[in-house]
């Protein structure tokens, strides 16, 4: 039976966050092209440590900046459910997955070095296009 991930946030571990509340959806004439990237990320954390605060504050404010309403935060606290941390492989806490988009990505530590955060998991290639060099 597989165990159920906490929908709602505790006192013990930051909220989950979407913006601006709703996943956005292709209309019958829209295409792939034309629809905003959606973006699913899951951090790992080990209850309200000072570093899993941290990561979860940078980590919101990165998404505000560059993926403003094409995001969503699943926060997971490991303290309450050690059992999660086998299906993405976590060694160490706080750990940043990019589930979406594809392929799966991977940070750990508090990601205040937002630029290392960008490259990890590849957030420079959607938010800013690269310039040609003539």
């Amino acid at each position: 039976m597989k165990a159920k991930r906490s929908r709602i946030a505790t006192a013990s571990c930051p909220k989950k966050v979407a913006k601006p509340g709703r996943r956005p959806t292709a209309s019958p004439k829209a295409s792939k092209a034309t629809l905003p990237e959606y973006w699913n990320l899951r951090l790992y954390v080990a209850g309200q440590t000072p570093r899993s605060i941290s990561a979860f504050a940078n980590l919101k404010r990165l998404c505000e900046e560059r993926l403003a309403g094409r995001y969503f935060i699943e926060v997971i606290d490991l303290v309450k459910h050690p059992h999660l941390a086998q299906g993405d492989q976590i060694i160490a806490i706080p750990t940043l997955v990019r589930k979406l988009p594809e392929p799966i990505k991977r940070v750990v530590g508090d990601l205040s070095n937002a630029e290392k955060v960008i490259v990890g998991i590849e957030l420079h290639q959607t938010t800013r296009p690269r310039m040609r060099e003539d």
